[in-house]
């Protein structure tokens, strides 16, 4: 999910993480690093197609009456395609689910918690009003960051306070973080991550939790190829991006919960 330059910035961040993976022999506790990079803001305006659509990110925003927000990654993003093929036609389940709400997509490829909490730092949210904001977050700490559940957990629940303290009046609703097939390593601390949110947002709070990744799964319990995009490229084994199939199931699982915050909003 992120492009294959990687600027010196970014080469120096990588440091930086491999330094906070050090196993406890490697290095004495005042040695490494004590900030969890996850849960601070790191921006990516050094990728100029990233400051791009941040630029116009805030100009949609703006100009935009939103009552509902998407925020997240490329999963996110992914609403914005249309095409010939149905599997990647996203646009006309998100105009027919959500058209009504004049909904705002702010999903960037690649962007960790650490990336949106740049975002929310810079304007991603000024002036805007939602009903709802539905977040879906922490795919990409899994990948080439490598933040486990114990850096991305206190990583999501800084972009939900962020989120809570410039939208006051917004209802958010917190999506877990979806299966895929990547690694062993990945599909566990995606448990992790999951069970631990789902204790934090308990039901009642000012902050809803769904985990709603069974839709995407098959009768065995794995990720279905014909609900994720990889799944119809040939001798693909990675899993990660729902297809349209697979986003309009997710809108449908969330619709009831999605109803209800709305009605609930001020």
């Amino acid at each position: 999910m992120m492009p294959p330059r990687v600027p010196q910035r970014r080469r120096m961040l990588q440091a930086a993480i491999a330094a906070l993976l050090l196993p406890p022999w490697a290095a004495s506790a005042q040695q490494r690093p004590a900030v969890n990079l996850a849960a601070v803001p790191i921006g990516r305006m050094d990728l100029p197609w990233w400051r791009k659509r941040f630029e116009a990110s805030l100009q949609q925003v703006r100009h935009s009456k939103a009552e509902l927000v998407w925020l997240g990654d490329s999963i996110t993003q992914n609403w914005e395609r249309s095409g010939p093929q149905p599997w990647a036609d996203y646009q006309p389940i998100w105009q027919r689910l959500y058209g009504r709400y004049a909904p705002l997509n702010l999903g960037f490829i690649g962007d960790t918690t650490a990336s949106v909490l740049w975002r929310l730092d810079h304007g991603q949210v000024q002036g805007l009003a939602p009903k709802v904001l539905i977040l879906l977050i922490g795919a990409n700490n899994l990948g080439r960051p490598h933040w486990g559940a114990h850096r991305t957990v206190p990583g999501i629940e800084a972009v939900v306070a962020k989120v809570r303290q410039l939208l006051p009046q917004t209802q958010v609703l917190l999506l877990g973080i979806l299966p895929s097939r990547r690694s062993n390593w990945i599909s566990a601390e995606t448990l992790k991550i999951n069970t631990v949110l789902a204790q934090r947002y308990a039901p009642g709070g000012d902050v809803t939790f769904l985990d709603v990744g069974h839709v995407l799964l098959d009768a065995q319990g794995q990720p279905d190829p014909q609900f994720y995009l990889e799944g119809h490229e040939t001798g693909q084994t990675v899993l990660l991006h729902p297809d349209a199939q697979g986003m309009e199931r997710i809108a449908e699982a969330i619709a009831p919960t999605l109803a209800r915050l709305m009605q609930a909003a001020p």
